[in-house]
């Protein structure tokens, strides 16, 4: 019985189908680096765990290889199609032509979702829904493979598929999960091994075994210690580049006509962010929820550049009590039941300048030494430039933005804001105002009118981000962007604040750092490549309010109060969704709650009834895994069913005490020539007809159990009258051979 043929007999058909089951759920985490924490490990888990079982049963039923898995992969989809697809108020028991067409769509949002977020990706439900149907077909490919195919090794592709993603984009997986997964498909090679393969070269294949298993323990545990020994830090590596050094400062004359210069890494901020209250209602402090910090506001725009006004009313300020653009908070006390409230304490590095980085939020700031604050521009200025070291702690207060709460803030502008209002008289100011008409059709507030800018500078199939401005051709770059449709964070901030203010909306232009990176020692560090540029909109009662049209490759999801996906509902307080590190040069902004995603489109309608998929997929496992035990537990009783190989066995013992034998290496061929030529030395004739034929019958039955992908099955009955046949014929002629001759005729 070869290897591969050896999975589908017996108790190794499901041991093997659990094997590629544990190897399958394992490889998952190599998405850990991808894929933020949430429900899809489970889901995946579960789904894998139900589909093994499936196949299982199936398989234990029919000796066909590819329907076990056939089965696998349609009730699956089936599964699939109906929990993450249902049209609102479907029967999830009828998966028709409405469910594949909303799957579609599910699809077509995933793809959109994966593309304009960066890593690691919230798996909303159409994310989730690729990754539960992508481990179960990793699953059935490495079963059929295994099972059958009768070609574990095979399986490794499998699972290497899985590690490829995040090995190619750089992010690497969970060391555990790769050890689980090699140890599984050890086990599963060496379950592989037929018992007579065990017989003839177990102790090769048990060397073949143990050095796979002890090069992968010497991997995964000499790799990390090798790559932390500090001399490493001394080998002269070739250096591909690691950015402009020296100071880093922001310019304030931004100017459209202009691509990106190579940005510094240097970390220009550290800062940490923990919650001022305690809490169990109370949203996690982080990054995410505090958002970019703000260095200086922009507003004056003439069509290609930015300018600053040099015009500053600067004044003292009490360090206790809040700076915010709205100019009824300033001076008073934070206060939780407006919103959350985080305390940052920063530390800055190799930033120089004369406008601290605060939040766009309204915030305390607590810093030595002779600082001001501009109220006009929502800036804290100071007369000289920070240093390293220079530190300073605010508390933010989070306010409590929502889409509802945006759209219902409609009223009267107040006096001084027409200066946010210009539009820069160019050739093509006319198109501009078209052009943001024609985008916000349909619009009925302010509000929509933004989300609809936005939403229109970040779909990825109509812009690019790309750091190389192309030359302009008329007088203004705003136009010539929009016809190019390809540029960075200054040209999407710059194109949304001016066509928002042909729509009647006071825009300025934001300018500072994104949330950057969080390290092991819950530090967050900023570099100058995290530099950026934001819109910021004014709406009556509620004040400034940033938007995100940058693409997501740069910036992540857009906030919580401007996202698409929940614009239609209202959100809590926003909470923590700022990634882990990512190898972008930004990080994520996103400032939405932690809620499960059940607003995206693709998320299971909440009035879909799911008790009947539950009972019918709970009956289908349940099914499958009886007939899976019951055909396991068959196949162990003491009694059981004889296969060619133990018949084989046995009546080689049975012959070696008759003194008639083959070598170990021989085939049964050769061993049925042997013992043919043996009994006929032996005694002097050959074997008898019937035994002849049951000795060759036999052994054919024995190549083609261990040999052939599909082995002919023989009744416990049939294999031992052939064995009893030949040991008759032998011992017959033993018999014969042992009686004395007989006496002489005499006359």
């Amino acid at each position: 019985m070869s290897g591969g043929s050896a999975l589908r007999h017996g108790w190794r058909s499901p041991t093997a189908t659990a094997l590629v089951a544990v190897a399958t759920v394992t490889a998952l985490g190599a998405l850990a680096g991808l894929l933020a924490p949430g429900s899809w490990t489970w889901h995946a888990a579960l789904a894998v765990g139900a589909t093994a079982l499936l196949v299982g049963g199936v398989r234990s039923v029919t000796r066909s290889p590819w329907i076990p898995s056939a089965t696998g992969l349609v009730v699956a989809a089936y599964v699939l199609l109906a929990w993450y697809a249902t049209p609102p108020g479907g029967n999830p028991l009828l998966v028709g032509p409405a469910t594949v067409e909303r799957a579609g769509q599910v699809i077509a949002q995933a793809s959109q979702l994966i593309e304009s977020s960066v890593v690691p990706l919230t798996a909303w439900p159409p994310v989730e829904m690729i990754v539960v149907g992508a481990a179960v077909l990793v699953f059935l490919a490495a079963d059929l493979l295994a099972v059958g195919c009768g070609m574990p090794a095979l399986t490794g592709i499998a699972f290497v598929a899985v590690w490829t993603p995040g090995v190619v984009l750089g992010f690497s997986g969970s060391t555990w999960a790769l050890a689980g997964t090699g140890f599984a498909y050890l086990l599963l090679l060496a379950l592989a091994q037929p018992p007579a393969a065990r017989d003839r070269g177990g102790r090769r294949a048990a060397t073949v075994l143990a050095g796979s298993a002890a090069l992968v323990a010497v991997t995964l545990v000499a790799g990390p210690l090798v790559a932390a020994v500090p001399a490493w830090s001394w080998v002269d590596l070739p250096d591909v580049g690691t950015g402009a050094v020296g100071p880093v400062r922001l310019a304030d004359d931004l100017d459209l006509r202009d691509s990106l210069r190579q940005q510094s890494n240097q970390v220009v901020l550290r800062y940490s962010v923990s919650n001022e209250d305690e809490g169990d209602d109370i949203a996690a402090a982080t990054a995410g929820l505090v958002g970019p910090l703000r260095s200086f506001t922009l507003r004056d725009f003439d069509g290609r550049s930015w300018q600053r006004d040099a015009n500053a009313e600067l004044t003292e300020w009490d360090r206790d009590g809040l700076l915010a653009s709205d100019p009824d908070l300033v001076g008073a006390a934070p206060d939780p039941g407006r919103g959350t409230l985080a305390a940052v304490d920063v530390e800055v590095g190799a930033l120089r300048e004369q406008r601290l980085p605060v939040s766009t939020f309204p915030r305390t700031v607590d810093i030595e030494g002779p600082w001001s604050y501009d109220p006009a521009r929502d800036e804290v200025v100071g007369r000289q430039r920070t240093d390293v070291d220079t530190t300073y702690r605010m508390t933010v207060e989070v306010p409590d933005l929502t889409p509802d709460l945006l759209r219902g803030a409609t009223g009267d502008l107040p006096d001084g804001i027409e200066a946010y209002l210009d539009v820069p008289g160019t050739d093509h100011e006319a198109d501009l105002r078209g052009l943001a008409a024609e985008i916000t059709a349909g619009a009925a507030t302010p509000y929509d009118q933004a989300l609809a800018l936005q939403t229109y500078f970040r779909d990825s199939t109509q812009f690019r981000y790309d750091t190389t401005v192309e030359a302009g051709s008329s007088d203004d770059a705003v136009w010539d962007f929009l016809q190019s449709r390809s540029g960075y964070c200054v040209q999407f901030a710059t194109s949304m604040t001016v066509l928002a203010r042909t729509l009647g909306i006071p825009a300025r232009l934001g300018v500072g750092f994104l949330p950057g990176d969080l390290g092991s020692d819950r530090l967050y560090r900023v570099t100058g490549a995290d530099a950026h540029a934001w819109p910021e909109l004014y709406f009556p009662g509620t004040g400034w309010v940033r938007f995100e049209p940058t693409p997501a490759v740069q910036t992540g999801p857009p906030p919580s109060w401007s996202n698409p996906f929940r614009a239609s509902e209202p959100s809590a307080a926003p909470t923590s969704a700022a990634q882990q590190p990512s190898a972008a040069p930004s990080s994520t902004t996103t400032t939405g709650p932690d809620d499960d995603g059940s607003a995206l489109p693709g998320a299971p309608d909440p009035g879909t009834p799911r008790g009947p998929l539950v009972a019918l997929l709970g009956v289908l496992v349940a099914g499958a895994a009886a007939a899976l035990v019951v055909t396991v537990l068959r196949r162990r009783r003491p009694a059981g069913r004889l296969t060619p190989e133990v018949a084989w066995q046995r009546l080689r013992d049975r012959l070696r005490r008759a003194g008639i034998g083959w070598a170990d290496a021989h085939t049964p061929r050769q061993a049925v020539a042997a013992v043919r030529q043996q009994v006929a030395a032996r005694r002097g004739r050959p074997l008898g007809p019937d035994a002849d034929r049951a000795l060759a019958a036999l052994a054919t039955a024995v190549e083609r159990q261990r040999y052939a992908p599909d082995p002919e099955a023989h009744t416990p009955e049939e294999l031992q009258g052939w064995v009893g046949a030949v040991l008759t014929d032998v011992s017959q002629g033993r018999r014969q051979a042992s009686a004395p001759p007989p006496e002489a005729a005499t006359a």
